[in-house]
């Protein structure tokens, strides 16, 4: 039977459990105040039904509903498809906020960030909880901009499904299929919304059309648009065969009506729908809900976000077809038995609060001046408090129960990654029980691996270059910048040269740089230099070598005596890490004892290559003999096996890896010849040029190192027409020609 679509004009007296809105009311103010629960007052927000007189039990009740209502989301796009605008809209017609927030005007919600407002690019994520209907959704604005890759991934593996925004007239564009094969990865339910339904070339057919041929998805269309472009004011339902229309007058998209259509006034679309609901007519919303968590198809909707056309029935398809978090399947969940079970997937720093630690709570309850205790760390820390996010502003409560998300204060060492449970012995307790229950099903698997929650793969970076304070007295002020930041920012990496002593910086591309040294200037008030942006590149070797190395020290009245022989040859496959084997000779007793040790020394010295001094990968070390005299100590035999390591790699010999960058760049066809001109030029290899509207899409790979200051190249060849999007796809290996060229200006500059 065919749930009704619920009436999409919103009635806040009608609706009882639209409740974590912020408000400015006096009489909400004093009753928040005797429930001892904190609330900032800092925007214009609507009311908040349930909270009248001393409600406190239903204030409790709606802070934690049940489960089967909870939706925890992300919006999801390529960058300028319209994530935030939609997000936006959602929040305004939940009655989250009072006033639509506009990218352009800098006054949106989840993009708070000084940067973000002036750039108009969404950079780190953002929570906001709201409701809608009487579900809770948590829903998680993510950047587009392919250097803030890492923002997308961190969130996706803590969400249950996920709204994928597309502009109509570009239909999949790179990093949709980026951010697509990471929901894939984490086997996240989708819902498509085709975007910018009101913009000159869009196309709603190409759209539909790219999804199913790009994605390789299968689109279930639940609407049709009502004109295209300038003529866009509505949608069809075409599972109930209905009309929405816009009033055009209506300046915030809540005034709006529904037609049935009728043979008389609207026979093509009558038309058009019945054949598109014939593809449906088998796959109500209940079987629809079915094929989207199995993500045997997507539903497609489409509208205009700034138009503010087509949120509101979005909204419904949330409710209606993701998943809860009940209908997720979490296998580790068995072992915990309703204790405490989470993940920190985020971590904010806040000048007066400290750090704060986004939390998706998985099974248990969360409750201020909790002590909880780190699964990955092996420590326990203590939650002073309890906040619901809301993007830069936050709800205090007293508890909150399995499916949320939330945001914590005191928490000192958790970083991104990290299991949360209630105490040691209650993840001893899950231990005994993996591996008395799971034993039998996965042997392959450690307790370990069974009990802590999948972290995050964070990328290597591409970029880095050498920032210093404005004085040596400020060191120490840079240094704690940078700690946050970095426990802030995964994909951020800080090292120390060894040979100058200066602060490395390294990022995942000249904007998420650029953002992190202006970030240290506004946010912790140092005007830091920086260098040179320089190309990550890495080092390999083409050749086997075998070599033997001792090291004698005698330090105290204790002697320090290894003897060491191993083998380093090319790894048979792609390897970012040395690849660690023993020949049969090696004491398997001996091996127990410094295994360790050794493979310590084998990724120490793998670190910095012989040629630039770039990590080494594709490395394969085989160790065929040790000798220890007894007593040495685990750090000289680390030493002996990295000494030995780098002596073998400095023989090999080596071969400079330098990042290959896949590129999208979409041009009108008046400017094709000069792109691909300059392309050539940058050693550029086209795969193919595509038709996309009235555009032409050059698709092909770039090294890096050519790329440098490309967008204003581009902006410049091309009047300012032009985008592109670039991609880290592999590293490959340089010509002799190239390789030596760059070594000679390394070496000259030196």
């Amino acid at each position: 039977m065919l749930t009704k679509w619920r009436i999409f004009a919103m009635n806040h007296q009608k609706i009882s459990n639209i409740h974590l809105n912020i408000i400015c009311c006096c009489k909400i103010r004093a009753s928040l105040k005797r429930s001892k629960i904190h609330v900032p007052l800092a925007r214009n927000y609507s009311s908040l039904p349930g909270l009248i007189g001393n409600d406190i039990k239903s204030l409790h009740s709606i802070i934690n509903p049940p489960i089967a209502k909870i939706r925890n989301i992300g919006i999801m796009a390529h960058i300028d498809a319209g994530k935030t605008t939609t997000t936006e809209r959602i929040l305004y017609y939940s009655g989250y906020t009072r006033s639509l927030g506009d990218v352009d005007d800098g006054d949106t919600v989840t993009d708070f960030m000084a940067q973000e407002r002036e750039r108009g690019i969404t950079i780190q994520s953002a929570a906001v909880t709201f409701d809608w209907n009487g579900y809770r959704v948590n829903l998680i604005d993510t950047p587009g901009h392919v250097d803030f890759t890492m923002e997308v991934e961190r969130c996706l593996r803590v969400l249950d499904g996920a709204v994928a925004v597309f502009d109509a007239s570009a239909g999949v564009e790179a990093q949709t299929l980026t951010v697509w094969r990471q929901a894939d990865k984490h086997k996240i339910p989708r819902i498509c919304f085709l975007n910018k339904m009101d913009k000159t070339g869009a196309s709603f057919e190409y759209a539909v059309e790219s999804i199913r041929e790009k994605l390789k998805a299968k689109p279930l269309l639940l609407q049709l648009p009502i004109g295209e472009a300038k003529t866009f004011r509505g949608v069809v339902d075409i599972v109930r065969k209905e009309k929405l229309l816009w009033n055009s007058n209506s300046e915030d998209g809540k005034d709006f009506e529904r037609k049935p259509l009728s043979e008389m006034s609207d026979p093509e679309l009558l038309k058009e729908t019945t054949e598109a609901r014939n593809a449906l007519i088998e796959q109500l919303q209940t079987a629809i809900h079915r094929v989207t968590l199995a993500q045997a198809a997507v539903p497609v909707l489409c509208g205009s976000a700034l138009k503010n056309k087509g949120v509101q029935p979005l909204l419904d398809a949330i409710t209606a077809y993701l998943p809860s978090p009940e209908e997720r399947n979490y296998e580790f969940l068995q072992w915990y038995k309703g204790d405490l079970c989470a993940l920190a997937f985020k971590v904010l720093h806040d000048k007066q609060r400290g750090p704060l630690v986004l939390l998706r709570i998985y099974s248990g309850t969360l409750k201020p001046q909790l002590a909880i205790h780190n699964v990955n760390k092996n420590c326990t820390e203590r939650m002073s408090r309890l906040l619901l996010p809301f993007a830069d502003q936050h709800v205090e409560i007293p508890s909150l129960t399995a499916g949320n998300i939330a945001l914590t204060v005191g928490l000192k060492h958790t970083a991104t990654g990290d299991t949360i449970v209630s105490s040691k012995s209650s993840v001893l307790a899950a231990a005994r029980r993996a591996e008395r229950e799971g034993g039998k099903q996965n042997r392959q698997s450690s307790e370990a691996e069974r009990l802590l929650l999948a972290g995050v793969e964070v990328p290597e970076p591409v970029f880095f270059c050498t920032i210093e304070p404005p004085s040596v007295a400020k060191q120490p002020d840079l240094d704690h910048a940078l700690k946050c930041l970095q426990r802030e920012d995964p994909s951020l990496k800080v090292r120390t040269d060894p040979d100058s002593g200066q602060t490395i910086l390294c990022g995942m591309g000249e904007l998420h740089i650029e953002i992190i040294h202006d970030r240290i200037k506004r946010e912790y008030g140092l005007e830091t230099y920086l260098g040179p942006l320089q190309v990550a590149y890495r080092e390999t070797i083409l050749n086997s070598v075998r070599v033997t190395d001792t090291l004698d020290r005698t330090l105290g009245d204790k002697r320090h005596l290894v003897t060491i022989e191993l083998e380093t040859q090319p790894a048979e496959a792609p390897s970012v890490v040395p690849l660690v084997e023993y020949a049969e000779g090696v004491s398997e007793d001996l091996l127990k004892a410094s295994q360790e040790a050794i493979e310590n020394g084998v990724h120490s010295a793998c670190l910095q290559g012989p040629l630039l001094g770039s990590p080494v990968q594709d490395v394969a070390i085989t160790l065929h003999s040790l000798i220890i005299h007894p007593g040495t100590s685990p750090t000289m035999v680390s030493a002996c096996v990295s000494r030995c390591v780098q002596k073998a790699l400095k023989k090999a010999e080596k071969q400079l890896l330098e990042p290959l960058m896949s590129l999208e760049i979409t041009v009108t066809g008046d400017y094709l010849s000069p792109v691909l001109a300059d392309l050539a030029q940058r050693r550029g290899n086209i795969q193919e040029i595509q038709t996309r509207q009235d555009n032409k899409v050059v698709i092909g790979f770039v090294p890096l190192a050519e790329m440098m200051g490309y967008s204003t190249v581009l902006r410049t060849l091309t009047s300012g027409s032009a985008t592109f999007a670039l991609e880290l796809s592999a590293y490959q290996a340089m010509s002799p020609q190239e390789q030596n060229m760059l070594l000679s200006q390394r070496r000259g500059s030196t």
